[in-house]
């Protein structure tokens, strides 16, 4: 007699409630692992264990059932590890960190020169600090890392242009902590010279992210464009330049510069804000740090970031982004950059970031703090 829905289901609870009995009695077993490895000074790895385990699931299950059955095999261990880690590291003592302060005056490098967008997250992180303003970001992160400068602004990531990459390649050469992180709205202008007239205007100079920002507008009008270090300092060149030419930055800052505004709200999208990050040289917490940024490097296997991402959910850590960049002068290797919830005083972090310190060849600690509105 066929079996209806209702009775399938039954039969699939009942193996059900057979396999979490076992996969309780295996953590169990996993746990007294843990302890004999601890006790005899062995890694919690072992990479040849785990490749005879798959090769014995793998023979004995039909061949159309070998990859779903290494995968679900892959996962267990995976959880494995990561409770023998969490045995490993239940002493392991928080990242010695300062108290974030924000109060009062401090040396804050800031790309660009007066209105530039950088200056006002600077103003939003430490307003009663004047700006030391640099040319580039790399001079910001050089002035952080080697102590001209208490801390530095440059921005990540706009919502319209997605990354900026010039700074997550700094990121990548420069040791540095992310101990803070704001947003502001992006109210992109043209504007020239008092004197030059809009259908005389050669070329438009800004940020690469702005010129990316401002595409559609750019593009509709036929303006050649020239990528400029900041926003604030294509408006000084066209100010200074004896060309007709033309800046996108912000209202503030043309209107510092003199320069007469063409056109107001050029960007591609109406709601374009860009995210900036307050970094130091030493880690300073915030008491209310909720947010963590890493960078790490996987190791060329099938499935290596879908493991990855196992850790986090067996530590119950929410992922709030991750993202790939490119690593320059290699074989097409990346960098894997990711943000997740959490705090550097709880346990569970503090473990996690241990494993990954062990398991990986490379996994750098970029901060932990909060979003400043």
């Amino acid at each position: 007699m066929e079996k209806d829905l209702t009775q399938l289901r039954g039969e699939i609870n009942e193996i059900d409630d057979q396999i979490l009995k076992l996969f309780q009695r295996r953590m169990e077993i996993c746990y007294d692992v843990a302890e004999y490895k601890i006790a005899n000074k062995m890694k919690v790895f072992h990479p040849e264990r785990e490749q005879q385990i798959i090769e014995r699931v793998r023979a004995s299950v039909p061949e159309d059932l070998a990859n779903p059955a290494e995968t679900m095999f892959t996962n267990i261990m995976d959880i494995s590890k990561c409770k023998q880690f969490q045995r490993f590291f239940a002493d392991a003592t928080p990242l010695p960190f300062e108290r974030l302060d924000l109060s009062g005056s401090r040396r804050i490098a800031v790309p660009g020169t007066v209105g530039s967008y950088s200056h006002v997250a600077a103003s939003k992180f430490l307003p009663e600090s004047e700006p030391l303003f640099f040319d580039s970001f790399g001079e910001v992160f050089a002035a952080v890392q080697s102590g001209n400068a208490d801390f530095g602004v440059v921005p990540i990531t706009n919502s319209t242009a997605g990354t900026v990459t010039q700074t997550y390649e700094l990121m990548r050469m420069y040791d540095f902590y992310i101990c803070a992180a704001t947003k502001v709205k992006a109210n992109h202008v043209l504007c020239v010279k008092p004197e030059t007239r809009p259908e005389d205007i050669t070329k438009v100079y800004s940020h690469e992210q702005a010129l990316m920002q401002c595409s559609n507008y750019l593009s509709a009008h036929g303006y050649s464009t020239r990528p400029y270090e900041n926003t604030a300092l294509a408006a000084s060149f066209v100010k200074e330049s004896d060309k007709p030419y033309a800046a996108i930055c912000s209202d503030f800052s043309a209107k510092h510069w003199g320069l007469k505004i063409i056109d107001t709200n050029i960007a591609n999208a109406e709601s374009n804000f860009t995210r900036f990050i307050l970094i130091s040289r030493d880690m300073k917490l915030d008491d209310n740090a909720d947010k963590i940024s890493v960078a790490l490097r996987l190791p060329h296997q099938t499935s290596a970031l879908y493991r990855l991402l196992t850790k986090f959910s067996v530590a119950g850590l929410n992922l709030t982004k991750l993202e790939s960049r490119p690593i320059a002068n290699t074989d097409f290797d990346v960098l894997f950059y990711l943000d997740f919830e959490g705090s550097i005083n709880s346990p569970d972090v503090i473990k996690l970031i241990r494993e990954l310190e062990t398991e990986l060849s490379y996994m750098k600690f970029l901060g932990n703090y909060k979003e400043i509105q």
